[in-house]
């Protein structure tokens, strides 16, 4: 997803130098392995928490059931049967009765833009909205509830809502709301629709220079329709006002107890530099961060190798913390509702267009091969099956230059990719970074995501069967906020997704293949398979009990399915087990 604002937290000079003279974030060893000998000296002291009569699901091949956990510290201690952990119990454990539900380490999100979405939550939320009437009336109910705003900014705008298949444009927009300036952003974060009054505070009602892979819309008459694809927004963005620092800090408190309420333990952030860093690890500093956040370093197309620097210095700053660095994020293309994702053939319906990228062949290779020559590991978003092979092709020579190493690169979304290019994730390591719930349930529905690929490459289309049984590691996520962050809803997703035409390739997982993208795998694809992701002694006490037995629900009710508590660094951070 596109990163919608870039001056959201502005931390500076004085903050980073606090955290360098702070040896808890500099000069301490990672936290990459455990003295197992530690805990078999101590064993006799007493856990802090103890899970008993529990369905516990470990995601531990050696060891995947058992019926009780105890915790110690921020980390686990003994993972068995009740009678084996009964003799950690002391008088200030806290005991918890399972009774028979599933407990299981915490959900690890390997896609999520934690703070986008928070931010996000000060907005009108569309999603859901079918009819221009229901957007008419959330944006009129929007503006007189928040008469002091400027701008009306919108977050989860579907596509279509207009009867005729027609996209929004401005005059339907001028319609609901003329003298105040409307800017709605599609659930994707990849296009913007916006009303007159944007267009011409923005100056964009003439058109303008778009940039690479973006698009202003334009009518016959020589003005802007309303639609800004892609970079293309960018104008109207830098106008939409801030929240000021306590707003911000609010929200993303927000956005964290909404994590924590699902579940969810981890989080691989898909945006990100050496500020945002800095905030978390400040948020963490105050005993305020309630889940682990991996921060990559967003490269830009206008990025210079000489910036590089700042994502070394993220993978230096508090190694052994919550919040950490050591990656960098790229976009490869767009998406396939705006045709803006880089397809290997014509889109369905439109002869002559495939697409593009927001990088050539040779400046990805050149950057990429930079960033692996630093020991970053690389994210890039690639969506269309062109732009998967253009991000393997340059993976690819940044091994050639600079010599295979265990990096653990990764494509994002990878909606279609062609069968050629699959043994090559396996060749090169690649990691196939997922989300579930991006996929369409049907065809013939309201989202117009098959009609732009074609049935002639449904089969292809978020693969989640052929890329596993191809030997990828494959992992999950929400991408939110373009999605829930509920991990619930996208292992319901990933258990009854549905082949598109009769005969198809069914693309549904099983509970445990599924349990495995959101836990151990996702652990590995972030360098941290040895401390998270498991329910194992000398791991980090992350886990969450379920309100049922996960594996005794049937796969088309796993919905229901609910976190009645959640545990993070051993410390409690949601609980309402009525």
């Amino acid at each position: 997803m596109r990163f919608r604002r870039r001056r959201w937290f502005g931390y500076g000079s004085n903050i980073r130098k606090r955290l360098r003279q702070n040896r808890r974030w500099y000069g301490a060893k990672p936290r990459t392995t455990f003295d197992f000998a530690l805990i078999n000296e101590n064993i006799l002291e007493k856990a802090d928490l103890l899970f008993r009569k529990g369905a516990v699901f470990t995601s531990d091949q050696a060891n995947p059931w058992a019926a009780s956990v105890a915790i110690r510290g921020t980390r686990i201690v003994a993972v068995g049967s009740d009678a084996e952990v009964e003799a950690l119990r002391g008088p200030g454990t806290r005991v918890i009765d399972a009774g028979g539900r599933t407990v299981m380490p915490g959900f690890i999100d390997t896609h999520f833009h934690l703070l986008w979405g928070s931010l996000e939550l000060a907005d009108a939320q569309l999603g859901g909205i079918t009819t221009m009437d229901e957007l008419a009336y959330l944006l009129r109910k929007y503006a007189s509830e928040n008469p002091e705003k400027e701008w009306l900014a919108g977050q989860g705008m579907p596509y279509l809502i207009l009867p005729d298949g027609a996209s929004l444009d401005r005059f339907r927009l001028d319609a609901v709301i003329t003298e105040r300036p409307v800017a709605l952003t599609t659930y994707d974060g990849h296009t913007m629709f916006a009303n007159t009054e944007a267009l011409k505070l923005a100056g964009l009602l003439h058109g303008g220079l778009a940039g690479p892979g973006s698009e202003i819309v334009m009518l016959p008459d020589g003005t802007a329709s309303g639609e800004l694809r892609e970079g293309a927004s960018r104008p109207v963005v830098d106008l939409i006002p801030e929240p000021d620092e306590a707003e911000k800090r609010a929200l993303l408190h927000r956005g964290l107890k909404e994590a924590a309420a699902l579940g969810i333990t981890s989080i691989h952030n898909m945006d990100g530099d050496l500020d945002q860093l800095t905030r978390y690890a400040t948020l963490e500093d105050a005993g305020e961060l309630t889940l682990r956040v991996y921060v990559p370093f967003s490269v830009k197309p206008e990025t210079v190798e000489s910036q590089l620097e700042e994502a070394v210095e993220m993978a230096r700053l508090n190694p052994a913390g919550m919040a950490r660095g050591g990656a960098a994020k790229f976009f490869m293309d767009g998406v396939i509702e705006s045709y803006t994702a880089l397809m290997l053939d014509d889109y369905a319906g439109a002869p002559g267009n495939k697409g593009d990228a927001l990088y050539s062949a040779e400046h990805f290779n050149r950057m990429a091969t930079a960033c692996d020559a630093l020991g970053l590991q690389i994210f890039t978003h690639a969506i269309g099956d062109g732009a998967v092979r253009r991000t393997l092709d340059g993976y690819a020579a940044a091994r050639a230059a600079n010599g295979a190493r265990d990096s653990r690169h990764r494509v994002e979304h990878l909606e279609v990719v062609h069968p050629d290019d699959l043994p090559r994730f396996v060749d090169l390591g690649v990691i196939a970074a997922m989300q579930p719930e991006h996929a369409p349930g049907r065809p013939d529905g309201a989202d117009i995501w098959p009609a732009r690929v074609g049935p002639e490459r449904w089969d292809r289309s978020f693969a989640w069967r052929t890329v596993r049984d191809a030997g990828v590691r494959l992992v999950f996520g929400s991408d939110w906020p373009v999605v829930t962050q509920s991990p619930i809803r996208g292992i319901h997703a990933a258990l009854n997704r549905k082949p598109w035409t009769p005969g198809g390739v069914d693309h549904s997982q099983t509970l445990e293949e599924t349990l495995a993208s959101y836990t151990k795998d996702a652990a590995y694809a972030e360098f941290m398979e040895g401390e998270k992701g498991m329910l194992r002694p000398g791991y980090l006490a992350d886990l969450v009990m379920l309100s049922e037995d996960f594996f005794a629900c049937p796969a088309e009710q796993v919905g229901r399915i609910r976190p009645v508590l959640t545990v993070v660094d051993g410390k409690v951070v949601f609980e309402k087990m009525g």
